[in-house]
């Protein structure tokens, strides 16, 4: 029987393929699984630059190209008849001999420009002739390629060839073009490294060991089950970068871990990830905390999504520290307390309630000889950063002291409250990890948000300060257009063209965002969108979620910021807390950012 792995381009193309060749490529893949007559059959390709290359006929005009090792076979792409023969000649894999992960290369591409990085080094020294080979070689870089990384004489020339290169050949090399040193090129490497433990020695001729150590590029399916899931699943539930899959699969921490990434790293889906394994493999049930009841719905309806077994989908409980407290307290005093009107307690107090009865139905807090005398086992908290000091102290209460006890992620930069407390003062001694590649965010956006955030320090969940330094993305795309209008009409005008535009341009509904930073901004934003289905939200309402295409609208003086207050560090921590505000909306955009405003611009525009 063939092993079969899917690569993540191939559900993406599926998808955009006519229904009935749809249906024709799933059937017909079901039958390759089951080796049953009617199959489809690799065939050679002609001309191919790596002979493990081969196609699968899935539709009439439609082939897959495979690469194949024995009964292992990997499926990188669909494409119709031409296009697939084109690529499978064109490409080639490996495996790194240092990572053991999968490589792809334009082979025909790096044959194109081999004659004028020939012809630019006759001027000049090659860029790396100071390295001997021995050194490249131990980063990793292929030996079949060295010959053509003799010829780069520039970085300028290293930049060219990032598209043709894999990652794991260009980052290394990136970093000694700008003047790095090798162990920083070797450090670079690390964020291709998907497991935290040793996977035994590299073997470059095992195609299913390489696939399996690339849990971005492959994942196996082994039946008809298998394969219908990850066809029909979002990326993200299953093909997971390797810091993410690093954090979120290591198969023990025996401390608090804290996971501090900037935006578009993918923290939350570290955090699913991660409450998922540990309703699979833990040791008793799973909480899932984040900011906001509504956060909480969303995060349920993802790990619905991401956990098809009924059983262990049940170990994972979602919600935020308040609806904790509150449930705490109501299952003690036997029905829910009031928080408006006569005997009424605040939030704050009722968080303080419920502490102060675990702490008197576990004894203390340090003591967790009975770990099954706790209601949790296990507890992950998403947007850590807008957890107040006494929820922290709830939490660490609502689980033992043990291996795999708190999972927390979050990032200081995207504070929406103005609470800030570093988690070493509340009892949690946690090891912390930091996520460094945005991978929602192209380049010029995230470059924008920056500069609108103000890259520098931010405290909170740490001891001292978080900067962005080395935050970076994986990919380039559409520069942030904010555009200035002289009426508030003008500008409600211009939201709705954009927004046809882009529906017009075939972005579905779902996936634009609309913000506005008060009530009064977001219920004009709807009127001019009446009719277009298309979701309104103020800026801290929009806080994790995601879309394709984001326009944000009102972003004038005297309403980005709020006014603040008149007090000097009050006026401080405001102004800081309404950037935050700002850059949160700012980075729900996949792909495109559009702001607005009408009269004078934020000041925070100002870039």
């Amino acid at each position: 029987m063939p092993r079969l792995a899917i690569g993540p381009e191939f559900p993406r193309e599926l998808s955009a393929l006519a229904p009935p060749v749809r249906r024709d490529a799933v059937v017909a893949l079901r039958r390759f699984l089951l080796n049953v007559a009617g199959a489809p059959h690799p065939q050679r390709v002609r001309g191919a630059r790596d002979a493990k290359v081969a196609t699968l006929r899935l539709a009439e005009g439609h082939r897959g190209v495979v690469v194949r090792q024995r009964d292992v076979y990997w499926l990188r792409t669909v494409l119709p008849d031409p296009e697939a023969w084109s690529y499978a000649q064109r490409h080639r894999f490996g495996v790194n001999p240092v990572l053991g992960v999968i490589e792809e290369w334009d082979a025909e591409a790096l044959e194109r420009v081999e004659p004028a990085l020939r012809r630019s080094v006759r001027s000049s020294p090659g860029l790396f002739a100071p390295i001997c080979d021995g050194d490249l070689l131990a980063l990793g870089l292929d030996v079949h390629a060295l010959p053509l990384f003799r010829l780069v004489s520039t970085e300028a020339d290293v930049a060219a060839l990032e598209p043709l290169l894999p990652p794991t050949q260009h980052a290394p090399l990136a970093v000694l073009a700008r003047g790095g040193t090798l162990a920083q090129a070797w450090r670079e490497l690390d964020v291709w490294r998907a497991w935290s433990e040793d996977q035994g020695p590299v073997d470059p001729d095992d195609l299913h060991a390489a696939l399996l150590r690339s849990p971005d590029r492959a994942v196996f399916v082994a039946d008809k089950v298998e394969l219908d899931r990850v066809l029909r699943a979002p990326d993200w539930c299953t093909f997971l970068h390797p810091p993410q899959h690093r954090l979120a699969r290591a198969a023990r921490y025996d401390q608090p871990v804290l996971v501090v990434g900037g935006a578009g790293t993918g923290k939350t889906v570290v955090a699913l990830h991660r409450a998922a394994h540990l309703a699979a493999h833990g040791a008793g049930p799973v909480l899932l905390v984040t900011f906001s009841q509504g956060l909480a719905e969303e995060l349920s309806a993802k790990l619905d999504l991401l956990i098809d077994d009924e059983v262990v989908r049940k170990r994972v409980e979602v919600d935020n520290a308040d609806r904790l407290a509150m449930r705490i307290v109501t299952d003690a005093e036997g029905r829910r307390p009031a928080l408006v009107g006569q005997g009424a307690r605040s939030l704050a107090e009722l968080t303080d309630e419920a502490l102060r009865l675990l702490s008197r139905a576990t004894g203390d807090l340090l003591d967790d000889v009975d770990p099954g005398s706790k209601p949790y086992r296990h507890i992950v908290v998403d947007e850590a950063q807008d957890v107040s000091p006494a929820q922290w102290r709830l939490l660490r209460a609502a689980a033992p002291h043990a291996r795999d006890d708190l999972f927390v992620v979050g990032d200081p930069h995207q504070q929406v409250t103005d609470t800030r407390v570093a988690l070493g003062a509340v009892g949690i001694a946690a090891v912390q990890h930091t996520l460094k590649l945005s991978y929602r965010l192209p380049q010029e956006l995230l470059s924008f948000v920056v500069r609108l955030r103000g890259g520098g320090l931010a405290t909170g969940l740490v001891k001292g300060a978080t900067d962005m330094y080395g935050l970076r993305a994986t990919r380039n795309g559409a520069r942030p257009v904010v555009r200035a209008y002289a009426t508030r009409e003008a500008e409600l005008e211009g939201l709705r063209t954009v927004v046809e535009s882009w529906l017009s341009d075939g972005v579905p509904a779902a996936e634009i965002g609309v913000g506005a930073r008060d009530a009064r901004h977001v219920r004009a934003a709807r009127r001019a969108l009446s009719g277009l289905d298309v979701r309104a939200s103020a800026f801290p309402h929009m806080k994790g979620l995601e879309f394709e295409r984001v326009a944000l609208i009102g972003v004038a003086e005297g309403v980005v910021p709020e006014p603040p207050p008149e007090e000097p560090h009050a006026r401080a921590r405001a102004l800081q807390r309404e950037r935050s505000i700002l850059f949160v909306a700012c980075t729900r955009a996949r792909s495109m950012l559009y702001i607005s405003h009408s009269g004078r611009g934020s000041p925070f525009l100002s870039l």
